[in-house]
């Protein structure tokens, strides 16, 4: 076993127990027991106290004991982990409060000492593979609510988690998974960027399922498996198929079976799942109706946690919802910040705040491919609304823009699907764009 699947099994262990991944002071304490590090030199890794850490660590073995049925110390970590071997069976490590599914079993290489705690694991599939793993999770409790409601108690055939970039669609759905796998047959998690192709999607999951599929069926054979096994299907980054430069939510030609696929989940029964993770609406989410079919759209905004700041220790705790707001709340912008307060103004929200904003370079490289992905009717928009320093009414944009009212209403339509666009209701409806997406619009125009 090497270091990352050392950290993997104990990680997973940890989360059967307490319900929580490991934090990165237990992942210190693993890292550093591993390489034979004594608790003197992992307190000063980490900047902890001793004793702090030889609390973490007994805590730790504890657990770990339990899990595996044996007596781990310190001492003997190293030599009881070395001692099991990881095989390519998956299985479901079971106690009293979760059931957690674990990819690869465990047993001695020593078939004489093989662990058979039937009560303990039993044979489970899943194939989150693709899915990332989570170690820290803030706020969405309504969301997960939410969610957990629509799934479990609903069981609606076709969910989509939608929002801009960053703003936690997928971290959302895999904590989800984390947290209720034990309540589906069969958890399969596909990512559109890798596998591409409606055929190749279906001849992975039915491969996978051992089904027995040939080249002219597989669309049923993947139906009836819905309806034979209670199954969650999670299909990530859905607006890979969607064409770049044309309104949001328009199929590339070679994708259009996703939009019969779609269709066929929602109308046909059967007890099982699909999400899609996308940046833009499909067609279908739109077109179905709720009262008729089992559909739902959750789409999310930005966080307003100020937690994640906590992690970093930055400063000016009285202005961490300022900085908040200004990068509407998306965690994978807000970390890229705070890195940057961290190491270039000693964690001073306030002296980052009072030079002005800033957008880094991965933030930008992202607004560049969300940029690319709009038609020349949205840029055009876009870049318009970005010229005002206030909200602006349609009626306002139809004047000072050159647009039939068709494009100029089917583009703001669009720009909603694509969540670029915030409004603000008063006598007229008002449109707005996002500080970050403002700013980048701005240096884009003068980049001209």
């Amino acid at each position: 076993m090497d270091i990352k699947e050392v950290l993997q099994f104990a990680d997973e262990l940890v989360f059967v127990q307490t319900g929580k991944h490991l934090d990165d002071i237990q992942d210190t304490v693993i890292k550093g027991v591993w390489q034979g590090h004594t608790y003197e030199e992992i307190a000063a890794q980490c900047n902890r106290s001793e004793s702090h850490v030889r609390d973490v660590g007994y805590k730790l073995w504890q657990i770990l004991s339990e899990q595996l049925n044996e007596d781990i110390n310190k001492r003997n970590f190293r030599s009881v982990l070395s001692r099991l071997q990881i095989t390519s069976s998956p299985v479901i490590i079971q106690n009293n409060n979760h059931n957690f599914n674990f990819y690869s079993s465990y047993q001695t290489k020593d078939d004489d000492n093989t662990i058979k705690n039937d009560d303990k694991k039993q044979l489970f599939a899943n194939d989150l593979t693709l899915s990332p793993k989570i170690t820290h999770f803030y706020g969405r409790e309504t969301e997960l609510q939410t969610l957990s409601h629509w799934l479990i108690n609903q069981n609606n055939r076709l969910i989509s988690i939608l929002g801009l970039p960053g703003i936690g669609k997928t971290t959302l759905v895999k904590h989800f998974i984390d947290l209720n796998l034990q309540k589906f047959d069969l958890v399969i998690w596909k990512s559109i960027k890798l596998s591409h192709s409606l055929d190749n999607i279906l001849t992975e999951i039915l491969t996978f399922t051992k089904s027995n599929h040939s080249e002219n069926n597989k669309l049923t054979q993947f139906l009836n498996l819905l309806n034979q096994k209670r199954c969650l299907i999670i299909l990530d980054d859905i607006q890979e198929i969607f064409i770049l430069g044309q309104f949001a939510g328009q199929y590339k030609p070679e994708y259009k079976d996703y939009k019969t696929f779609f269709t066929k989940i929602a109308e046909i029964e059967h007890q099982s799942s699909l999400i899609l993770i996308s940046q833009e609406q499909c067609q279908e989410m739109l077109c179905l109706d709720e009262e008729l079919y089992s559909v739902k759209c959750l789409e999310l905004s930005g966080l307003s946690n100020i937690d994640i700041f906590h992690k970093l220790k930055l400063k000016d705790e009285q202005i961490w919802s300022n900085l908040i707001d200004l990068y509407g709340g998306n965690l994978v912008y807000l970390k890229d910040i705070s890195n940057v307060i961290k190491n270039i103004f000693q964690g001073s929200v306030a002296d980052f705040i009072n030079e002005g904003f800033l957008l880094t370079e991965d933030m930008k490289f992202q607004l560049d491919e969300l940029f690319n992905r709009l038609s020349p009717i949205e840029k055009n928009i876009i870049s318009t609304i970005g010229k005002f320093s206030q909200p602006v009414a349609r009626e306002h944009l139809k004047a000072t823009i050159s647009l039939s009212s068709t494009e100029l209403i089917n583009g703001l339509q669009s720009l909603n699907r694509r969540y670029l666009l915030t409004t603000i209701e008063t006598e007229k409806t008002l449109f707005n764009l996002s500080p970050i997406f403002q700013e980048y619009v701005k240096i884009t125009e003068a980049d001209k």
